[in-house]
């Protein structure tokens, strides 16, 4: 890749992941994917609701434009000092499965999109609260 497109990406990442964590003191790689314009919300929703195989799939960029913006979000991450915090994503379905990020499969990348970055300033306390809720399946809605 080329070093400014490079630049370019890293740029975007850092804002995304900026915005993210000043809202809410974590930030996960789907805060990055649709802070960037790479991922619409409305994919996100329908992940989530089991109607995409996988997060990839819904992604506006190539695979490696992705997989490097994602360690360039871990590279930040840790710069920053924040913590690791890997969450549970599950689908809001009936048999609650846990969502797939990637289309390998592959368990490392699975996980890495499923490490939100907390900051060290939140409370053990709500650190767990926040690990809980996310782990939560979210309530079905009958329509």
């Amino acid at each position: 890749m080329h070093p400014e497109n490079l630049r370019k990406i890293e740029r975007r990442v850092v804002e995304a992941a900026e915005v993210a964590l000043a809202e809410r003191h974590y930030a996960s790689a789907i805060d990055v994917l649709v802070g960037m314009g790479w991922l619409a919300p409305s994919h996100v929703a329908a992940w989530r609701q089991g109607r995409v195989n996988c997060l990839e799939q819904a992604v506006q960029a190539n695979l490696h434009r992705v997989s490097v913006a994602m360690k360039l979000f871990r590279n930040w991450a840790e710069r920053r000092g924040l913590r690791p915090s890997e969450t549970a994503y599950v689908s809001r379905t009936r048999d609650r499965r846990s969502l797939r990020f990637s289309k390998s499969g592959d368990p490392d990348i699975e996980r890495h999109y499923r490490t939100h970055w907390v900051s060290p300033e939140l409370s053990e306390r709500k650190r767990q609260r926040r690990a809980e809720k996310q782990g939560q399946p979210p309530e079905l809605v009958v329509g």
